[in-house]
Parts: C-alpha cells; sequence; structure tokens
C-alpha cells in the first residue's frame, strides 16, 4: 500500500477512536470486550519478561527511555531533543534510537546521516538529527538500533524516543510523557480508551512529565515553548510576533496544540489546517492553500518533510522545552548517577 494511503488510513482510524475515547460513544462498548482481551495479551507478554521466559537484552552502557501510555504524540521528540542536549552540555556521548514510525528503509537497522530522507527513517528521527547532528539508529525492533550504534560508536548513555512497551529492551531510566489536556480519556486499554498499559505502570517509572494542563503530585509540568520561526529556504529566522498575515498547517497527532502556540505567540492565523499525522506532503497540497501576499507557517515535523520543495514563503516553529527550574537537576540526576555507575563498572573491569 502506498505511504499516503497508510497514513489516511491510520488517519482515519485514528480520528474515530478519539471520537470514541472523548464522547462515549455507544461503540465504546462494543470495543470493550477487545480491550480486555489486549490488555490480558499485554500484561501477559510483560510477565514473561519480568520472569525471564522471554530475554531482555542489555547493553554496557545505560538505556534512558522516553515514552508514554496512550496511542498517539504526547510531545516526547521535544523532550528527548531537550535531554540529549542537556546531557551533551555536560561532556558526555549521547546516541538516540528510535522505531521510525510513518517510514519504510529497504534494511534495517539505518544510521542516519545527510542522505537520510524521512521516508526512510521516518519524521522525528530526522528532526532529531537534524537539530542535534547526533547518532542516531532506526530500528523496529529498538534493540538492533542499539547494537548498530553501539557497533560504530563510543557513547556513553543512549535515549530512546519512544520504546516503553518494547519490554526486551532492557533500560535503566525510564520516563512517561502525559497530555495535560486529555491525559488518558476514559481511562481504558486500545482500542476502547487510548492506553497501551494500565495507569498503574506510572508507579515504576522514575519521571511523570505533564505536557500542559493540571499537575498532580509526584507528576512534574512541562511546557513547549516557541518564539522564532525559520525560513525553509534560507534559513533566516525570525520573531513570530512579527507575522501578520499568516497561514498555519500542522501534521501532528494533536494539532490544536500547534494552532494554540501561535496564538501564545501574539499570532492569529488566517487559515488553520490540520493534516494527518505523518502526513506525505505534495507541493501543489501547500500552494493552493497560501496566497503569494501571504506566509505559511509549519511545525518543525513538517519542515523536515517540505524542505525539498519550499518556498520563500514557507516558515516553520521549533518549539523547545521548559521546566521549571528547580526540577531539571532532579530530573538528569538518576541519568547522570547512572552513567557514573556504568563508567566504574567499565573502569574496574579494565583493572582487572
Amino acid at each position: 500500500m502506498p505511504r499516503c494511503l497508510r497514513t489516511a488510513l491510520s488517519t482515519t482510524i485514528q480520528l474515530i477512536l478519539n471520537f470514541i475515547w472523548s464522547k462515549s460513544f455507544f461503540l465504546y462498548w462494543l470495543l470493550l470486550p477487545f480491550s480486555c482481551l489486549y490488555g490480558l495479551i499485554t500484561a501477559c507478554i510483560r510477565f514473561s519478561y519480568r520472569c525471564g521466559w522471554r530475554k531482555v537484552y542489555r547493553f554496557p552502557i545505560p538505556i534512558v527511555v522516553i515514552g508514554n501510555l496512550t496511542l498517539g504524540g504526547n510531545g516526547k521528540t521535544p523532550l528527548v531533543l531537550w535531554l540529549v542536549v542537556q546531557l551533551q552540555k555536560q561532556g558526555w556521548r549521547v546516541g538516540i534510537v528510535s522505531r521510525g514510525y510513518g517510514g519504510r528503509a529497504n534494511y534495517y537497522p539505518i544510521l542516519l546521516d545527510s542522505t537520510t530522507t524521512s521516508k526512510e527513517c521516518g519524521d522525528e528521527p530526522l528532526l532529531l538529527w537534524q537539530r542535534t547532528g547526533l547518532p542516531i539508529a532506526v530500528a523496529p525492533r529498538r534493540i538492533e538500533a542499539v547494537a548498530a550504534l553501539l557497533r560504530t560508536q563510543s557513547l556513553d548513555v543512549v535515549v530512546s524516543d519512544d520504546g516503553l512497551q518494547h519490554y526486551a529492551l532492557g533500560r535503566d531510566i525510564e520516563w512517561v510523557v502525559i497530555d495535560g489536556k486529555h491525559r488518558f480519556y476514559n481511562g481504558w486499554w486500545l482500542p476502547a480508551g487510548p492506553l497501551r498499559e494500565r495507569a498503574t505502570r506510572l508507579k515504576t517509572v522514575q519521571a511523570i512529565i505533564v505536557n500542559g494542563g493540571d499537575v498532580y503530585p509526584g507528576e512534574v509540568s512541562m511546557h513547549l515553548v516557541g518564539e522564532t520561526v525559520v525560513n525553509l529556504l534560507s534559513g533566516e529566522r525570525r520573531s513570530l510576533s512579527s507575522f501578520s498575515s499568516i497561514v498555519a498547517i500542522a501534521g501532528i497527532a494533536h494539532p490544536t496544540r500547534f494552532f494554540h502556540t501561535l496564538h501564545l505567540g501574539g499570532v492569529t492565523p488566517l487559515r488553520e489546517v490540520a493534516f494527518s499525522d505523518h502526513q506525505v506532503y505534495r507541493q501543489h497540497m501547500i500552494d493552493v492553500l497560501v496566497k503569494p501576499e501571504e506566509d505559511l507557517i509549519m511545525t518543525e515535523k513538517d519542515a523536515v518533510k517540505c524542505q525539498a520543495f519550499s518556498r520563500a514563503n514557507w516558515w516553520y516553529l521549533p518549539v523547545d522545552v521548559h521546566f521549571p527550574q528547580d526540577v531539571e537537576k532532579s530530573l538528569l540526576s538518576p541519568i547522570l548517577q547512572a552513567i557514573y555507575l556504568y563508567q566504574s563498572k567499565k573502569d574496574k573491569s579494565k583493572k582487572a
């Protein structure tokens, strides 16, 4: 099936499920038996790894997994970007692994370079590579991606963009990102609800990070902030507030979140167009939306797919994670401790 058709089908299913989850539609009751079956299967899979019936692959450096309990994007990729930059600033050698959702390569694992396209690796890995230049490997089985990185790179820590439910990947730190607006919708497993795992799974993770919305005891507040836009063609940077006549597009899981960010930045788009998550773009699709005298602002995730056929009036808005000042140190501390522990083990083995 062509990639555009796969994306359209996936998006249609997602829209139907979102309606069921949020509106308690009568189909919700019809889906409950399937949810019970899904919950039983996932519980058995996790139990099999915990009991050692299935192999958990461990690596000689710490693995940090940033994931979520629900279907859809909650802001994991910006958080991964924030974390790897913080670790890099402290002098640590960091690698990133991803499943590469939305991409399809001729072989796996693939190591990203300047010739890799989003069609091969997916939107998020390419975004992360363009922002950081760090070693990034993509594979449906993340253990293969980690192994590929370690064969070619000397690293101190690997961060997995998503992968909370990929139990074969041994990990030292787990962060879960929650959408503060919707949280867990109706609280049921897929497909009657959005949960991949039970909410009690939160008791086993090192950090619960809430992207917008209310924060409960034990959770950390996170906000995505964008103030400067970048031109796709020239790389010119301008303040978001300097724009007046704009059209906004977003092909992400929650496009209203992007439009809200624009409003917070003092910009009210003339038109807001929401595309499907991982949308496959063609130049004519966007040309018909924007008049010559208007500017177009899109998400950074969309920009990586539109770079090749961009126009002079096309811009994207990078967003960055902001935490309360007293939180950053407590988030990073367990990861740094894990890195020091692994370094200590290496030093001891060398001396022996």
